[in-house]
């Protein structure tokens, strides 16, 4: 490598550069190109800053269909983590080249088919395989026989459910639930729908990453540890069950 390196250096000072070649050695299209940005900015009002304004324009418009997205939120089914009003920043690319979803994420997804023609926000509890039930003999959710603990992010004063269920989520699926159990319409509210209540993997838009706005509430959206211990599926999952209760509202 060393003497390919040096073999490289003799070439270029064995013919030094002449004054005439540094002068304009691009060729016809390469001069073309270089023009068209000041003729576009001597046809349009304003110049180049209306040029610089609609490449800026241009810059957010792909950032926002292909990496990064914000939305607002309409409802307070996931407080205390986001409240009414808040804007969340959703990552795109969480879940492209190969990423999945895990228990714990805070994600988006279209519920166009299962859960009504619109955007929603949810927490996924269970992925495909999981066998999630509730409650346990404590009154806490239980995924693949083990419970979790809630508390850091359950809204204060709310069970785990009201409404009992003991589901195993189909491959390619989510398990959704809202941080504020009593007010919110998730994946229990569904379970005798098409779908089962469960949500597509492929209808998911994104993962919350970020509240920016207010900026009062300006905060990083982390994974809590709560899932961490639980094992994964097991070989011999249960028969999913739709219990009796499976209905009602949650705002």
């Amino acid at each position: 490598m060393d003497t390919e390196a040096q073999h490289l250096e003799r070439d270029r000072s064995s013919h030094p550069t002449r004054p005439e070649e540094t002068s304009d050695t691009a060729g016809p299209e390469e001069r073309s190109r270089s023009a068209l940005l000041p003729r576009a900015a001597d046809w349009l009002p304003g110049g180049r800053i209306t040029l610089t304004a609609l490449a800026c324009l241009l810059f957010l418009l792909t950032l926002g269909t292909f990496v990064t997205q914000p939305f607002d939120i309409p409802s307070g089914s996931m407080e205390r983590g986001l409240r009414i009003g808040d804007r969340v920043l959703v990552n795109k690319l969480a879940y492209r080249f190969g990423s999945k979803p895990q228990r714990g994420d805070i994600v988006v997804f279209d519920g166009t088919g299962y859960f009504g023609n619109a955007d929603y926000v949810k927490r996924v509890v269970g992925v495909g395989g999981d066998h999630v039930v509730c409650c346990d003999k404590e009154g806490r959710l239980e995924v693949n026989g083990r419970s979790v603990d809630e508390s850091s992010f359950l809204y204060p004063g709310n069970s785990p459910s009201d409404v009992s269920f003991d589901v195993v989520v189909p491959d390619g699926t989510l398990f959704v639930l809202g941080d504020h159990r009593s007010r919110s319409s998730d994946s229990r509210d569904h379970l005798g729908s098409p779908g089962g209540g469960m949500v597509p993997v492929g209808a998911v838009i994104g993962r919350a990453d970020w509240v920016v706005w207010p900026a009062a509430h300006l905060k990083h959206l982390t994974r809590p540890g709560a899932y961490a211990r639980v094992p994964a599926p097991g070989a011999n999952a249960p028969e999913a069950k739709a219990p009796a209760t499976a209905g009602g509202a949650h705002g």
